[in-house]
């Protein structure tokens, strides 16, 4: 089971997130993100793939995406 939201969306100084317009923008990120997670690791499983590898997979995607605040160069 995918956790729920967090109930504190942390800044990079700790202080919360607390705009209302950024905190209903990421509950939705979450859930639709939460529901293709689910949805394409349910296929892969019933296609046959080995449900730790998958696991690793998905686990292995988020490590590997980019920073919007890195420097292009």
């Amino acid at each position: 089971m995918i956790p729920p939201p967090p109930s504190i969306w942390p800044q990079p100084d700790g202080t919360p997130v607390a705009c209302r317009e950024k905190l209903r923008m990421l509950a939705e990120n979450h859930a639709e993100l939460a529901q293709a997670l689910q949805d394409a690791f349910e296929d892969a499983v019933l296609m046959g793939v080995d449900e730790p590898a998958m696991r690793r997979i998905l686990s292995a995607m988020v490590e590997g995406l980019d920073s919007p605040k890195r420097v292009a160069g």
